[in-house]
């Protein structure tokens, strides 16, 4: 057999009418920079997220790096983000002049752990070196973050929260979506994610009209009350009009079932491997959006040959993430004012399965014995 990581051909030719159509229509009328298919779907994104305004921009990182410039994060401010992460998670603080400060995870929801966030905070305010500013959660592989013990810390210390929900979309805490979590959200619809263009796309939601107003400015090189009258220093980060038109039917199939046939599939994954793997903890009140379907393993020398030996039967798995932020190159100089070692453990330990809508039950059957039969 063989299987897609997360299947997108399938997706297209599912909604392929939807979407072609979508795309003819941006031709036909030939309105590709901010076009009004743009504030559509900005729209219709701030309505399911729960937000006053969704502002789009080119990527996920982008959208990070402009929450920081509207905060006005600089040289000397401290940036808490998790050890176990992509690497735009604390690239753009570092992009800002700022210091990202690695805090450890909760083994059991890949997630910052609180407690270790607290602990940072003390440390870098006992060394009184930066200041504490903003702190950048992950809803990790589509799971939020602990809100409300976040929220206790950042008011307690007086930190901005930055929602990174890169991988998070759709997913929910009780009554309250991804996206709409901290002080600021911000997402990303690189193809991949639950919610993913042809390119690359992210977007910022806010509920502050004067950050809104903003974002919406930087985003088109700083611009005032027309194209030509520039008030402040921006950048060039809009979303195309043709990814806006791909992702709204997108996001409908989205709404009306794609999220509900994940979380359908992990339970599937769930069950079955439950008794030979440590599978993903989804705590109560929590609903994921299953960016990935990750399990762990042992050591990394039994990952390493689940790995391959999954290949070998025609099933992709991948490893997300290898190294912590800690032991990355680029940080190389930066201070550690705290151990991470749940993160270290997680980089040596971690597998990610086939997961998409589209997902056939079938599929995780051949995915599940596989698996059994390796151990």
């Amino acid at each position: 057999m063989k299987m897609e990581f997360r299947d997108l051909k399938k997706q297209y030719e599912t909604l392929k009418p939807s979407i072609d159509a979508a795309i003819r229509e941006v031709i036909s009328n030939s309105a590709f920079i901010s076009g009004p298919q743009v504030k559509e779907l900005e729209s219709r994104l701030a309505a399911y997220a729960g937000r006053r305004h969704c502002i789009t921009c080119g990527n996920g990182t982008d959208a990070l790096s402009m929450m920081l410039m509207a905060w006005n994060i600089k040289a000397g401010d401290a940036v808490f983000v998790p050890d176990f992460t992509f690497f735009a998670t604390a690239e753009v603080a570092s992009f800002e002049g700022a210091t990202p400060v690695f805090v450890d995870v909760d083994e059991d929801t890949f997630n910052m752990d609180p407690v270790k966030l607290k602990e940072a905070i003390e440390a870098v305010l006992g060394e009184g070196k930066l200041i504490p500013r903003v702190v950048i959660p992950v809803d990790l592989f589509g799971l939020p973050y602990d809100y409300p013990a976040i929220r206790k810390i950042a008011d307690k210390y007086g930190l901005k929260i930055l929602e990174d929900a890169a991988q998070g979309f759709g997913g929910m805490l009780r009554e309250k979506r991804a996206c709409s979590l901290g002080d600021a959200s911000a997402t990303s619809f690189f193809p991949a994610k639950p919610l993913g263009c042809y390119g690359d796309g992210g977007a910022v939601f806010t509920d502050d009209d004067g950050t809104a107003a903003y974002l919406e400015s930087i985003r088109a090189h700083g611009k005032g009350s027309y194209k030509y009258e520039n008030i402040r220093i921006g950048w060039n980060s809009r979303l195309d009009t043709i990814q806006a038109a791909v992702m709204l039917p997108k996001l409908e199939a989205f709404r009306e079932y794609e999220l509900l046939r994940v979380n359908k599939a992990a339970g599937q994954y769930t069950e079955g491997l439950k008794s030979v793997v440590k599978t993903p903890v989804i705590p109560e009140g929590y609903l994921s959006g299953w960016a990935q379907y990750t399990i762990q393993l042992e050591n990394e020398e039994e990952r390493n040959r689940l790995q391959a030996y999954l290949k070998g039967k025609g099933i992709p798995a991948l490893v997300y993430y290898p190294i912590p932020m800690h032991q990355q190159k680029a940080f190389s100089g930066e201070k550690l004012y705290g151990e991470c070692p749940a993160a270290e453990r997680l980089c040596r330990r971690v597998l990610s399965l086939p997961m998409h809508p589209y997902l056939e039950k079938r599929e995780i059957e051949a995915v599940i014995k596989e698996i059994r039969d390796f151990f």
